[in-house]
């Protein structure tokens, strides 16, 4: 299995599919999983390529997410290796997109591949869902394939997503969850002016002070047991002309969000309204929520997840919600348990990005495993 998973992994990772070009990712995938009597359905989306593949019929439906699409690779000169060679060096794979997530994709490819060609009538359905839409705007991508998927009645029970989520050894972590994420783009409004005449004009920057102040201090709440407390951080903060004589008519602030589930967005934006009246401020605000909170809470499928781990690499894995955010906040929609379990994550977006070919191998097994426990019992 793992000499498999590493040539697959190869031939997606010398494919340089920036978001949201699929350079053909899809398409070999597809023509794999169909030999083995999937059935395709490709949905495309502006520019966007998606994937529905289907093994079985009935529940549980069982479902394996990721994506083909790979962020730039920056200066390739900075890089031990060209980033779409798919070097090895050792027991390492080098490549753009290796640990994020093409070696994960090759593992549940293979690993799905093996557990229907030997179980072909196995109980349920086994599917991928696959986009090349993740790493960018992820507008086109899982978020629409699932809209469809709900619009047809198909209900999801179980999903793996391989985004990478080892931290320090493969099968560590694993996320059950992921917090939410909103973002404001606020404009405080002022009068323009000379600093020499402040009494004619209205500093915004000065005005704001004291609400920064507030929405900093402002304990959202104390998380629980699966998520830290809702954090606010400043990401961009921009006022004047430049001139050091002129007060500016206007601030922009940028904040960020990222929540657990013991708030909604409705309830964070109320706030923030709220303070802004409180100190008297001219504004006009937009919001972007990216994804909700979500949450898989130990029953089945992670039942299925920490069982395959202790039995191919004897560890119990810590469960963990933090992090920035993944497809499985669209296919949590569903109502179906979503955990991310993939290889390590410490060279995703780097240069030099690399995953073990050994893990990849033991990620593989782990991926059967975990079918196995979910469509055999």
């Amino acid at each position: 299995m793992q000499q498999q998973i590493i040539d697959l992994a190869i031939e997606l990772i010398k494919r340089p599919s920036l978001s949201p070009d699929d350079q053909g990712c899809q398409a070999l995938i597809g023509a794999l999983l169909e030999a083995q009597g999937f059935r395709l359905e490709f949905m495309p989306f502006n520019h966007t390529l998606n994937l529905w593949a289907t093994h079985g019929s009935g529940a549980p439906l069982t479902v394996f997410a990721g994506h083909t699409d790979v962020v730039p690779a920056g200066d390739e000169k900075q890089w031990r290796y060209p980033p779409f060679a798919a070097h090895i060096e050792g027991d390492m794979l080098y490549g753009r997109g290796a640990a994020d997530m093409k070696g994960s994709l090759a593992a549940m490819l293979i690993a799905a591949l093996e557990y229907v060609k030997n179980n072909p009538e196995h109980k349920g359905t086994v599917a991928f869902l696959i986009t090349s839409d993740e790493e960018a705007a992820a507008k086109d991508g899982t978020a629409k394939v699932v809209d469809r998927l709900m619009a047809r009645g198909e209900k999801i029970h179980y999903c793996v997503v391989g985004e990478p989520s080892a931290s320090r050894r493969l099968g560590d972590v694993v996320k059950n969850g992921r917090r939410g994420s909103l973002t404001a783009d606020l404009y405080i409004e002022g009068i323009q002016g000379h600093v020499a005449y402040p009494h004619l004009a209205r500093n915004p920057i000065h005005n704001a002070l004291p609400f920064l102040q507030e929405l900093i201090a402002y304990q959202w709440d104390r998380g629980n047991e699966f998520f830290p407390p809702t954090g606010l951080q400043i990401a961009n903060i921009h006022g004047g002309t430049g001139s050091n004589n002129v007060i500016p008519g206007e601030l922009y602030i940028q904040f960020n969000l990222r929540y657990s589930t013991e708030i909604d967005d409705a309830e964070i934006k109320a706030k923030v309204a709220q303070m802004l009246q409180k100190h008297g401020l001219n504004y006009r605000i937009t919001w972007n929520l990216s994804g909700k909170p979500f949450l898989t809470r130990p029953g089945k499928l992670l039942d299925a997840v920490s069982e395959a781990l202790y039995h191919c690499l004897a560890l119990k894995p810590q469960l963990e919600t933090g992090g920035g955010t993944s497809d499985g906040r669209f296919i949590a929609l569903t109502g179906a348990e979503v955990v991310e379990l993939g290889p390590l994550n410490a060279t995703i977006h780097k240069v030099d990005e690399c995953v073990s070919c050994s893990d990849l191998g033991a990620l593989g097994k782990v991926y059967r495993r975990i079918l196995s426990n979910l469509l055999d019992a």
